[in-house]
């Protein structure tokens, strides 16, 4: 008899122990989210983080800005170090 009992629990483990698993989630879940209690107040400006502030003195330095006015490609003297593409080449004279 007892082996006819464990064969069976062992093929109908799944079906037993998912409802019960899900039962025991909803529980734990909701008991504690009243333990909890309310969620804590939005951060003040100062509790801001680092990543914020700095986004937003960024924001700060381009608000007076004209950002139409760009230097030409024409105007600047190198795209690249020289280093980088001149290193096997004469110096230009």
């Amino acid at each position: 008899m007892w082996p006819v009992l464990w064969t069976a629990l062992r093929t109908y483990a799944p079906y037993v122990t998912f409802p019960v698993a899900f039962v025991v989630g909803a529980v734990g879940y909701h008991l504690e989210w009243f333990l909890r209690g309310d969620p804590p107040p939005p951060p003040a400006e100062e509790e801001k983080s680092i990543s914020e502030r700095r986004e937003d003195r960024k924001l700060q330095e381009i608000a007076g800005k004209d950002l139409t006015e760009v230097v030409s490609l024409k105007d600047k003297l190198e795209f690249a170090p020289r280093a980088v593409l001149n290193r096997n080449r004469a110096e230009k004279s």
